[in-house]
């Protein structure tokens, strides 16, 4: 216990470090304007983005019970992104609350048939799931990729805004339509973590002790949902950090959910706002897709997270 409140906290101060260094890191100009209108809602929100990914991925490995399990890579983030796409290009105002509830309906529909399709009597198949994901984040570019070459409303974004994610648009009101549904998602996720670490004994164990299994699971798959969906409404699509950092935080913490959806919150948050001020200022004037970044780190390790979990469960063939 002392090790994890030591961790969080030093978590925590590492944060908050990040976000006063990201208001002045590559800013010619730190005048009062600048910094409540420009850089405060940016860092915000990539706060706020930053830990909803981190407990999304939290989440679906707990409630799956597959370490591969994110959401850019199981097609949730793709479903979102479409979500919106399609509402805003029926006219509603780009970064508010109906374009969110768009991209957390488009989230919820690719997370239904990814898990339908990859259901099986013996739980949810690693291959499976990936494959699965893959078809669906396949289909939602296309077809995004199609209603955003059809309309010529100005509030729809390109397709790259949307694919590789940037903070560059970031505002006061995309602020406050984000934050209400992912601390909806902390909420659920703070409610259900200690039937989660039941869960993850296995389905029949869980039942055995008297879990109400299927109830467990859906209310964790609606809250990974809400707490990634609405900020790949205002911000596009961030791959692998709900991979990394809830690994990252499990080789620390230990696999107890109450202190790892913590630690994963205050590790995404930390890592988007790092990526960020990297993505604005490594190539500078030029800012590169915060996506971008983090699937350069986030790759090999998947690759070797993939290689890790195909070995201990004695290959796919």
């Amino acid at each position: 216990m002392a090790r994890s409140i030591f961790v969080l906290i030093g978590l925590a101060i590492a944060l908050a470090l990040a976000g006063i260094g990201a208001v002045y890191v590559g800013v010619a100009d730190t005048t009062s304007v600048i910094v409540w209108d420009i850089r405060a809602p940016r860092i915000i929100l990539a706060t706020i983005v930053g830990a909803g990914l981190g407990v999304s991925g939290a989440l679906l490995q707990g409630a799956l019970r597959n370490p591969l399990a994110d959401p850019g890579i199981i097609g949730v983030s793709a479903g979102a992104a479409l979500g919106t796409v399609v509402i805003v290009s029926t006219g509603v105002a780009y970064g508010s609350v109906v374009a969110a509830i768009g991209g957390i309906i488009g989230g919820l529909a690719a997370m239904a048939a990814v898990t339908v399709v990859s259901r099986s009597p013996r739980g949810v198949e690693v291959v499976t799931l990936i494959l699965a994901g893959v078809a669906i984040t396949a289909f939602a570019a296309a077809v995004l990729s199609i209603v955003l070459t059809t309309s010529d409303l100005a509030g729809v974004r390109s397709t790259t805004f949307f694919t590789t994610g940037s903070f560059a648009l970031a505002t006061w009101p995309g602020v406050a339509a984000t934050l209400p549904f992912v601390l909806t998602g902390f909420i659920i996720a703070a409610i259900i973590s200690g039937r989660l670490d039941v869960l993850s004994l296995g389905d029949r164990a869980a039942f055995a002790s008297g879990l109400n299994v299927n109830s467990v699971r859906w209310w964790a798959l609606v809250a990974a949902v809400l707490t990634v969906a609405a900020g790949v409404a205002v911000v596009g699509i961030i791959v692998f950090i709900g991979l990394l950092v809830p690994h990252a935080i499990r080789l620390v913490l230990g696999p107890r959910h109450a202190p790892l959806l913590i630690g994963s919150a205050l590790g995404g948050a930390l890592l988007i706002l790092i990526g960020d001020t990297a993505a604005r200022t490594l190539v500078a004037p030029v800012e590169l897709p915060i996506g971008v970044v983090t699937a350069v780190i986030g790759a090999p390790v998947f690759l070797l997270l993939l290689r890790r979990t195909r070995a201990q469960q004695g290959g796919w063939a």
